[in-house]
């Protein structure tokens, strides 16, 4: 018995112009930055949008970021904003910031780190409130200003890249940046990912790089990955995901030894921005609206523990699953298939 699995993207009704450079998800709420429109926040998974700019004096949104209550976007021009009520009200916080072009941010209260196109990184130790010129902000050893991520796999241990490679700061060490570019041969960084103790760098033009030590050396990770521009990162459980800016997304699900395209149904490949939810993959385009696609569909359908002699191949799948059953053993049985809603779509008696 062979059914159609319909694995593919769906458009949302996130109505826009311009391109998703962001998402920040927590819970329910689904907030996406987009170039000169602002910041959409939806609470039903995608079905409904609304814009939620009030206070917001710039809507070219380049970074979000989630901490608690306190919701930061950054803006190209504008500095940091910082919402408390989900949204609803935006209120600047640049006092003593000296760069307001914000391309990445961290935030883990009361601590708030962002990389600025220009001005490097800054950290604030009350929430944005006050940006003071501490050690991180001084910036000796960081000899390219223009940060384009930041990554945060320890807590003591703060990574930025930049158009020349990547810089680390160690807080418990000597306190200044220092380049961490053995082995990276291309050093246009575009995005970082910390996942556990391993670090990635997504690069314009060199594909994938991974380091294990803290940056001390870097690897080419792009066995499968057929687009080498990187624009975006996304982590669930072990599975991996990056954007690329013309081939679409891809997957690896054993720490970046091999990729796999997973663009069925996924009409627009300029990928600036991917978000994960506990039930789907969001995807940003850059003139074509946000995407989404369940988890499930792409990381695979769990396995049936059964001594009844069933098994479901392949796993995961693109558009058919195969349902193989023993009816010797299995007389009275009856199969019943739901959708990710929870939907009966269809019953085998």
């Amino acid at each position: 018995m062979t059914i159609n699995a319909n694995a593919q993207w769906q458009q949302t009704n996130c109505l826009h112009s311009g391109r998703t450079n962001c998402f920040a998800i927590s819970g329910n709420n689904i907030f996406t930055g987009i170039e000169n429109d602002g910041i959409y926040l939806s609470t039903n998974d995608g079905a409904s949008w609304v814009l939620v700019n009030t206070g917001l004096t710039n809507t070219a949104v380049r970074a979000l970021a989630i901490s608690g209550t306190n919701i930061f976007a950054g803006t190209a021009g504008s500095g940091l904003f910082l919402s408390t009520n989900n949204g609803t009200n935006w209120t600047a916080i640049n006092n003593g910031l000296t760069n307001t072009d914000v391309r990445a941010i961290i935030a883990m209260s009361p601590y708030v780190t962002i990389g600025t196109n220009g001005g490097g990184v800054f950290t604030s130790s009350d929430n944005g409130s006050n940006w003071n010129a501490d050690t991180s902000a001084n910036h000796s050893g960081l000899t390219n200003l223009n940060v384009t991520s930041l990554g945060f796999p320890s807590t003591n241990i703060l990574f930025a890249g930049t158009s020349g490679g990547v810089f680390k700061f160690d807080y418990g060490g000597t306190n200044t940046w220092s380049a961490v570019n053995n082995g990276l041969t291309n050093l246009d960084v575009y995005t970082l990912l910390g996942s556990g103790t391993d670090l990635y760098a997504g690069t314009q033009g060199g594909g994938v790089f991974k380091s294990t030590n803290n940056g001390t050396n870097w690897s080419a990770i792009n066995n499968g990955l057929t687009f080498n521009y990187i624009t975006s990162f996304a982590v669930s459980g072990t599975n991996i995901f990056t954007g690329t800016n013309g081939g679409g997304i891809f997957l690896s699900t054993n720490g970046g030894t091999s990729w796999t395209a997973i663009n069925t149904g996924l009409t627009a490949l300029d990928i600036y921005s991917l978000g994960v939810s506990e039930a789907y993959l969001y995807a940003g385009t850059n003139a074509d609206g946000v995407w989404k696609r369940p988890l499930s569909e792409i990381t695979g359908i769990n396995k049936i523990n059964t001594n009844n002699n069933i098994a479901v191949y392949p796993n995961p799948a693109s558009e058919f699953v195969t349902v193989s059953v023993d009816r010797n053993n299995n007389n009275d049985l009856t199969l019943n298939f739901y959708n990710v809603m929870g939907t009966l779509v269809m019953e085998f008696i």
